[in-house]
């Protein structure tokens, strides 16, 4: 794959993925990988998830390599690295009160009842967008689990702010139409 002395370019190796190159993805891997993780690390002192972080990174750029077209991609890939730990930290956010909310449920309103129907219903919640085609669980996820902006859900995952946003839209009418439907039977079941 190599021309003697000269490595390939980023923009060659990314025309060389386009056609399912795995050598020019490797190449890139081995080029950027190390770099990645020194950012990822930097910023979040946790060598585990910044090793998560550059492979959901570099699993992002195979998955969209026949539509990647970046003028830098060290500096695509940087932006990719913060972005992906800013999910993190949200995701991590959310997380923690998550927590505190199991580990003090006299925190909660409501009695004990109440509490079994939010938590069925979340349940059931999670299962409707478990049940979304991938890309759309995949936009709505990093929307509503890891609060990112439709433009970084867009640079992540190499691909239009227009599609992210109708990605969105789809996931969002998908499950109006089935919370609909549950508490219309929810209602006709109790009366």
């Amino acid at each position: 794959m190599s021309r003697g002395v000269h490595p390939l370019s980023d923009e060659e190796l990314l025309l060389l993925m386009a056609e399912d190159n795995e050598a020019a993805f490797t190449a890139l891997y081995d080029r950027y990988w190390e770099m990645l993780l020194g950012l990822a690390f930097n910023r979040l002192k946790d060598l585990p998830a910044a090793e998560d972080i550059v492979h959901d990174v570099f699993a992002g750029i195979w998955r969209n390599r026949k539509k990647l077209a970046a003028d830098s991609l060290r500096h695509y890939l940087a932006a990719a690295v913060k972005y992906m730990t800013i999910a993190h930290f949200r995701k991590k956010a959310y997380g923690n009160k998550y927590q505190e909310t199991l580990e003090h449920p006299d925190l909660c309103e409501g009695n004990m009842e109440e509490q079994l129907h939010y938590r069925h219903i979340l349940q059931l919640v999670h299962d409707e967008v478990n049940n979304l085609p991938e890309k759309c669980r995949v936009v709505f996820r990093y929307s509503r689990q890891n609060g990112m902006s439709s433009r970084e859900i867009a640079e992540v995952m190499g691909i239009s702010h227009k599609t992210v946003d109708n990605q969105l839209n789809k996931a969002i009418t998908h499950l109006r139409h089935k919370m609909k439907h549950l508490i219309h039977s929810c209602f006709t079941f109790l009366f």
